[in-house]
């Protein structure tokens, strides 16, 4: 099953701030994720509804909402979760 991925804007401001060739490998995994879910390093978080997918050392905190991605944060594993 393909998923849509839809953004957050503050999502998209997170990626826009990051090196070039870091975006680049988070968009490449994002697209991974919505062809395949399950290829790819995601966890449930506990504590708050979502999920998130591990790029090196960046995090995408996402939902899955029927056949949609929402990508709903973006950023470097010491910061993504405050």
């Amino acid at each position: 099953m393909r998923y849509n991925i839809d953004w957050t804007k503050g999502a998209l401001e997170e990626l826009n701030k990051l090196e070039p060739y870091i975006s680049q490998r988070i968009l490449k995994k994002i697209s991974d994720l919505s062809q395949n879910i399950h290829s790819c390093d995601i966890k449930r978080l506990k504590g708050i509804e979502g999920y998130r997918l591990r790029i090196g050392d960046y995090r995408v905190i996402f939902d899955i909402n029927e056949n949609t991605i929402l990508v709903l944060k973006v950023g470097h594993r010491k910061n993504i979760y405050d």
